[in-house]
């Protein structure tokens, strides 16, 4: 799959995969910054990225953000649509500070993960049914009852 990127910064290195099996590549912060305890911050990454015609870029938080960071993800997982792809639309990682301290963030530093995922658009079909039984609510097949 042959992929556009942009860098909005020649410096910046560009997104890799780092074994043969990857299933996502690794990106990384374009700035050296401060996250404030508590606080939600938007990291630039320096990249515009198209992704493929009948895909987006599904954006997670690498798994050692929160253990070797004290980060979260805020809003969980970015989904960057194939539209989403303008000279200036950079994609951004935004993060939460959930540590009572301040996190530095260095610039190339690998936060998030990317992983092109095929579109499906649904077409809606108005019933006053959709299934014949209930599943009985949150976790109902773990044993915890709403």
């Amino acid at each position: 799959m042959n992929v556009k990127i942009k860098r909005l910064d020649p410096s910046i290195e560009l997104p890799k995969y780092h074994t043969t099996e990857s299933a996502g590549f690794d990106i990384a912060s374009s700035q050296d910054i401060i996250i404030p305890a508590g606080e939600v911050v938007k990291i630039s990454t320096g990249l515009v990225i198209a992704a493929p015609s009948g895909h987006f870029l599904l954006v997670s938080a690498r798994s050692s953000l929160p253990l070797k960071k004290g980060l979260a993800m805020a809003n969980g997982i970015g989904v960057i649509d194939p539209d989403y792809a303008g000279p200036n639309d950079e994609i951004h990682i935004i993060v939460h500070n959930f540590t009572k301290a301040p996190v530095e963030v260095k610039k190339g530093e690998r936060l998030a993960q990317g992983i092109f995922l095929p579109v499906t658009q649904a077409k809606w079909q108005e019933s006053d049914e959709t299934r014949n039984t209930d599943r009985g609510g949150i976790g109902s097949t773990g044993g915890y009852k709403s």
